[in-house]
């Protein structure tokens, strides 16, 4: 057996000895990339393919699917509380990832200035971001809580009426708004490493022609920073394009469909009501509405980042 199998490995080798240097490379180079090819396969191209082919059936995973053809994208034009999530997932957008982006870059800013302790406000500024989302769900429950929450009491202390915040359709989404700025760690860190990657020759040439503090923030601070912020824009917008756990875990998407989100809703037509293809239909509109915003922002804010010439 011995032999047999030293027979077999000398074959291999001089097999693979007998290829070229370039055919050598590439077969290295494809094992090495294998893994992300099977994982871009397995869990986006195959998902993909189930949520074409499920957006063009009636399944309610009980029974076989059955083919219904353009039926589910037909009701899609047809369907109020479709058009209600998306408008509260663009709204919560449109105010949370500005929200965000300023305080995040405001605290990088301070986390950037040297001072005792920085380690200690480093970490406990990023310390939300790894907190499991049932736990910020419990906390900010009861932050929120209308009787006895700890916001409610500084609002009681200013002399202003308690504030239904979850159950108060004018004020649920806000209150989800409030709750994003809880974690602001990845772009705070982010930013943070943009910060440090600025050249100080370019803050002495500018105070050398008289410039302030405001001066240098907005002539030289922004316009380096501009990669960083255009990253943090599409990842912000993107991640609270696809919100679902504080709809679901607070407000279960009430009061009155206030905090109904896309993927929420998404959540309840295929789980709930048990209508998978109409749930791919759904998803599907979230990919092309997220795709096309997307684009968008990079139509007109791609072309206004600086990016400095380094040949």
């Amino acid at each position: 057996m011995a032999g047999i199998e030293t027979t077999i490995t000398s074959l291999r080798s001089k097999r693979f000895i007998h290829l070229t240097l370039s055919k050598r490379r590439a077969l290295v180079g494809l094992l090495f990339f294998m893994p992300f090819i099977l994982g871009v396969l397995i869990w986006e191209v195959l998902p993909g393919g189930v949520a074409v082919w499920l957006t063009f059936q009636d399944w309610n995973l009980i029974s076989p699917p059955k083919f219904v053809g353009l039926k589910n994208i037909i009701n899609l034009f047809h369907d109020p509380l479709l058009l209600q999530s998306l408008k509260v997932t663009g709204v919560f957008t449109l105010f949370a990832v500005p929200l965000q982006l300023i305080i995040s870059l405001i605290l990088a800013m301070l986390l950037n200035i040297k001072v005792k302790g920085l380690s200690f406000f480093r970490t406990a500024y990023y310390l939300p971001t790894i907190v499991p989302a049932v736990a910020n769900a419990i906390l900010w429950a009861w932050i929120l809580n209308t009787e006895f929450g700890l916001l409610n009491v500084g609002v009681h202390a200013i002399g202003l009426p308690k504030i239904a915040w979850l159950q108060d359709p004018d004020w649920a989404l806000p209150a989800l708004i409030l709750m994003s700025l809880w974690s602001l760690g990845n772009p705070m860190i982010i930013f943070l490493a943009g910060l440090q990657g600025i050249p100080e020759v370019l803050y002495e040439a500018a105070m050398i022609d008289g410039a302030g503090r405001w001066a240098k923030f907005w002539n030289v601070t922004l316009p380096i920073l501009s990669p960083v912020i255009f990253f943090n824009v599409i990842t912000g917008f993107i991640n609270t394009f696809q919100t679902f756990s504080a709809g679901y875990l607070i407000t279960q998407g009430g009061p009155q469909n206030a905090t109904l989100f896309l993927a929420l809703y998404q959540y309840r037509v295929g789980f709930l009501n048990l209508k998978m293809g109409y749930a791919a239909a759904i998803a599907w509109v979230m990919l092309l509405t997220t795709f096309v915003l997307a684009m968008v922002i990079f139509f007109y804010l791609g072309r206004r980042v600086y990016y400095e010439d380094i040949t």
